[in-house]
């Protein structure tokens, strides 16, 4: 499923699905702008080559980290699975070992949760 799935679908539209969705697009914006990887290659429905994998597998389990988004509510957002969601944050936990890596997610979660509170504050005032 893609984003134009959850926006055009009444069901998915509640205002938790809507904070999930702006979520997952900063994180997925944000870790492409970071890896300098293709936002159309991290958003195509094929796995397509190791550093595009790697920085969309970011970008998954960044959502899930940063803003508790469930794996499933993650799977949806992306067009994945729960599974591959699983995979991915697994795999990210696992090369947490090397520090670089470790930095650079701590890094980008940071700057997801400065951004999302900018946004929900800029929300408040609109209303």
């Amino acid at each position: 499923m893609q984003w134009e799935h959850i926006m055009n679908n009444k069901d998915e539209c509640s205002r938790f699905s809507l904070r999930a969705a702006a979520g997952a697009r900063l994180a997925e914006t944000t870790v492409a702008a970071a890896t300098k990887a293709s936002l159309a290659g991290m958003r195509s429905s094929a796995r397509g080559r190791q550093p595009i994998a790697s920085a969309r597998q970011m970008a998954m389990y960044l959502a899930h980290v940063a803003f508790g988004l469930s794996l499933t509510r993650v799977g949806l957002c992306f067009g994945r699975d729960r599974t591959t969601v699983r995979h991915a944050c697994a795999r990210m936990e696992d090369r947490r070992d090397d520090f670089r890596l470790e930095c650079g997610l701590n890094a980008l979660e940071a700057a997801l949760l400065t951004s999302m509170a900018g946004l929900e504050r800029c929300a408040g005032e609109v209303r």
